[in-house]
């Protein structure tokens, strides 16, 4: 599939007017712009940490010797 021709990219702008109107295409074309900004900046905030050169952590053990147990309430226990 090719790129539109000039005619075409007339065509299709010339339809955008149309539905718009010529006062809302530079409100879109910000909203576009601010968008893919806000979008590359979540992105690049999320970039994985560069790894460090400490050991991983060892595993946190559990104290068995502390648990908790959860009771059914009293009209639920018995419903078959």
């Amino acid at each position: 599939m090719s790129m539109p021709s000039g005619t075409e990219l007339l065509l299709i702008f010339g339809i955008v007017i149309l539905l718009f109107g010529a006062k809302k295409i530079p409100d879109l074309a910000k909203g576009i712009g601010q968008g893919i900004r806000n979008f590359k900046k979540e992105m690049k905030d999320e970039e994985p940490a560069a790894p460090t050169a400490s050991a991983p952590e060892a595993p946190k053990q559990v104290d068995a010797t502390t648990t908790t147990s959860v009771e059914a309430p009293k009209d639920q226990t018995k419903q078959a």
